[in-house]
Formats: structure tokens, sequence, C-alpha cells
């Protein structure tokens, strides 16, 4: 079983390394690494410092995976955060990291003051709707007016909090046992909320397409604080990835495509193809970090266990979609005051933030539509114009400037990316109890990492931890 390990041990191995804390290794090994994402290059790097022999096999022509710094198409000094684009200060593994290599940080502002709620066709600034919830006109109960639904949420859901202060992990098990078998909805309605109160969570807290997920993939997110305290790295993302290069790039492969995979009582092998041919590299151990649903089309010439077929088929995989608008002046701040956060509305936008992505150049990205699930999903299916058309109909409603300040428009699904399938992983109900262990489970010679193979899905903090306990894994192994 692979050895599940505390924050603090990891943070730990980051400060001082894998010799340092797990003991030295039995002898160097030649290690093939699946994958230059977060997971990939934090195992790749720590298994070098640990005299290991690394080599990473990437498909693309870039590191990073789903940390994407869209530079094109905006003129220069903006971009788009086509993937991560914020880190909870909470986690202390990705924190870590960013203190290693000495990256300059910025708040994310998550809220602020003078944004909309844009709903039924009717626009509010959110102070509006913080003092007087019922100006939305959703049909809560008699008890729930007045009332606003993430208020409702943190009442419904203290008692497991506190539950978790108080006990830990211990606590963290309980939940896990009692709670798993829930949806969000269905979490809802057993606290007895109005369907209105439901919907206007929904909207409000950015979670109607998600109803339908595990329950315990949000409470954890909310347990952990994950939304209070936020940043962003300066200049773009992709500079977190970057900072392992000067280390790892000449152990990277690009261009490299897995096609197949087979293991000897000896080696792992990965059999992959590159624009000049087929080729293989036989290691000591593989780390398998590529999201299930692109594993689940690479031949496994020995096949896997049942559970870990399973897993690879059944695990969930969220969609996820964002449009970005480079605008000619920072009309939100000079003409609304609205200085970061977001709107939400019902309309197909849903979501638009006011970043400040290149913000010293004077012009301005809008993150005009960041959706999920199903909500992604239907902008997947227009063509990139046609995206790009119907949100500037859509940001007009609230923003009518945007007619005359939009100059660019770029946008990015995941789930027709071939090399991820999806955004993230995404529990259903049941899931966790189901599948959880035959995800991180070894397979012989093959370790697994990224954030499927965390608790911390969707997280940069997830691809850290599974490669971390990966690399210890191999490092350990006989």
């Amino acid at each position: 079983m692979s050895q599940e390990r505390s924050p603090s041990e990891y943070l730990e191995i980051i400060h001082r390394g894998i010799a340092a804390v797990a003991g030295l290794s039995h002898r160097p090994k030649r290690v093939v690494i699946v994958g230059a994402g977060v997971a990939g290059l934090v195992a790749g790097y720590e298994l070098l410092r640990a005299g290991h022999d690394p080599l990473i096999l990437e498909a693309r022509n870039r590191v990073g995976g789903r940390i994407f710094t869209l530079r094109e198409p905006f003129t220069e000094g903006l971009y788009g955060e086509a993937g991560a684009m914020r880190i909870p200060r909470a986690h202390t593994l990705t924190m870590a990291y960013i203190d290693r290599f000495a990256l300059p940080t910025t708040d994310f502002i998550m809220e602020s003051s003078q944004t909309y709620v844009h709903i039924g066709g009717v626009k509010h600034r959110i102070t509006e709707v913080r003092s007087n919830p019922d100006v939305l006109g959703f049909e809560t109960s008699a008890t729930e007016k007045g009332k606003l639904a993430g208020d409702a949420w943190a009442e419904a859901i203290r008692p497991l909090v506190d539950l978790v202060e108080r006990e830990g992990q211990v606590g963290w098990e309980q939940i896990y046992a009692t709670h798993d078998e829930y949806s969000v909805r269905e979490f809802l309605e057993l606290q007895g909320w109005s369907e209105g109160l439901i919907e206007m969570f929904g909207l409000l807290n950015n979670q109607e397409a998600l109803m339908n997920s595990s329950f315990l993939e949000l409470f954890r997110e909310e347990a952990g604080n994950y939304y209070t305290n936020m940043c962003q790295i300066v200049g773009g993302m992709d500079r977190f990835a970057h900072a392992f290069l000067p280390a790892l790039d000449d152990r990277i492969r690009y261009g490299a495509r897995m096609i197949a995979l087979d293991q000897t009582p000896e080696h792992a092998i990965v059999h992959y193809q590159t624009m000049a041919g087929r080729f293989q590299v036989a290691a000591d151990y593989a780390i398998m970090t590529v999201p299930f649903p692109a594993l689940r089309y690479i031949e496994t010439l020995k096949p896997f266990s049942r559970a870990k077929q399973r897993a690879i088929r059944q695990l969930h995989y969220d969609a996820a979609a964002k449009i970005f608008f480079q605008c000619r002046r920072r009309f939100w701040e000079t003409d609304e005051g609205i200085d970061g956060g977001g709107t939400v509305t019902d309309m197909p936008i849903r979501n638009l933030y006011y970043t400040d992505w290149g913000k010293e150049t004077g012009r301005g990205v809008l993150l005009a539509s960041y959706t999920w699930s199903e909500d992604a999903q239907r902008w997947g299916s227009l063509s990139p114009r046609d995206r790009i058309e119907q949100a500037l109909e859509n940001v007009a409603v609230i923003h009518p400037q945007i007619t005359a300040e939009f100059e660019v428009g770029a946008s990015y699904m995941w789930h027709d990316d071939e090399f991820a399938g999806g955004a993230f992983a995404l529990f259903e109900p049941g899931q966790q109890t189901l599948l959880h262990n035959a995800i991180i489970e070894p397979e012989g010679r093959f370790h697994f990492a990224g954030e499927h193979a965390s608790l911390y899905h969707a997280w940069i903090q997830g691809a850290i931890e599974s490669g971390l306990r990966a690399a210890v894994a191999v490092h350990q192994a006989p």
C-alpha cells in the first residue's frame, strides 16, 4: 500500500530532501516519469536531489500541464491563466516551493464590494444583495427570508468543521464514513433547504453545475479555508513550473507521446512516439502522472489490477472552460470602482473575474467567463469565434463599455484537451471510498501521481503531494 504521510513530513522533504528525511537509498535508480506537469516536475526534482537518475517524457512542447499561462493572442505584457490561476496560502506545500524558488506573489482578490449579481435580468451590486438577499426574488421559505445561502451553508457545515478542528484526522475519517454517499444537493436537502435557497446557493456560490458531485469535495475546500486567503504568482503562473527547469531541463524529452506500458521483474518499460518514430525506455521504476482519461487509451501489455482498471474507467473528471477578453482600458476600475473579485450571473458566462494580469500595461484582461461541468461543455460545443461573440453579448449586458473597449478574445476548453481529457478529478458520491486507494496504489514497478492521486483535487497542492509520495516510494523501493 502507498504510504500516506502528514503535510509536515512532506514539508520537511521539500526543505531538506528525501535522503535527509527518509534515509539513503539502496542505490541510485533510473526512473522514467511520464508527464511534465507539477507532479512530474516535483517527483523528478526531488529524485534528482536524492541522487537518482530521472527522465521525464512530455508529449507537449511545454512543462506545467494544467498550469497553462496563455501569452497568445494577447499584446505584450498581457496574459490569461487557462489553468491554475490562484493558490490558497493554506496550501503549505505549494507555498514552500514558491519560497524555495523565491517566486514573488501578490494577492488574488476573491471579493470586491462593487461587483455585481445579475440574475433574472436584473443587476444589483453585491453589497445590496448582502444587505437584502430577498431583492433577488428566490422562492425561499418563510424561515429563510433575509438569509444569504452562503451564510446558511456555513451554518450547515459548522458541526462538521468543529469535528475536524477538534479531532483532526480522526474527525475526517468519521466524516468520510458518514458523508461520502451524499452529493452536494442531497446534503442540502437533508438540511431542509427550500429549492429557492438551493438555487441561490448554486448561482451565488458558483456551485450550480456541481450539485451532483460528492459533498466531500466541496466540504474539503470549505473546511480547509481554500478560498479565504489566496495569492497568485507575479508575471504568470507558468513561472512556478519554469522554476524547476534549471535543474531538470536536460532530463525532459519533449514531444514524446506515451503509447504503451510494459514491465518485467526488473524493469518498467514505457513505449513512446515522437515525430521521428517509435522508441522505448526501460527504467527501474516509472511514475505515471497523466490524467486517467488520457491513460485510458494507453495499451498496458501486462494488465493492471482489476481495481486499478476500474479506477481508470470510472474516476469522474470535470469539464472547465475559460473565455478571456483583452480590453483597451480597465473600465471596471475607472468607471465602476471594481478592484478584483468576480461578478456572478445566470447568463451562460456565469462567472466573470476582474483580473490584474498585466495591469502595469494600462490595458486589462477580463476573465469573461469561467464555467464548470455542463456549463463548460455547452461552451465547448460552440466554435471559438462563436464563444467570443456570445460572451461579448453577455458581458455587454453587465458592462456596456465592453463593446467599445474589447480588442481580442481567447478561450480554452480543458475537456477538449487530448492530454488532459478534463480539468480535474472530481469524485461523484461514493467514489472516495470506492476508488481512492486503488488510484494511488502502485502496480508493480509503476507508481501514480497527479492531482487525481490525492484528495486535493483540482489544486497544485494535490499534484505536489502525490509527486512527493511517489518519489519517496521509489526512493525507498528495493
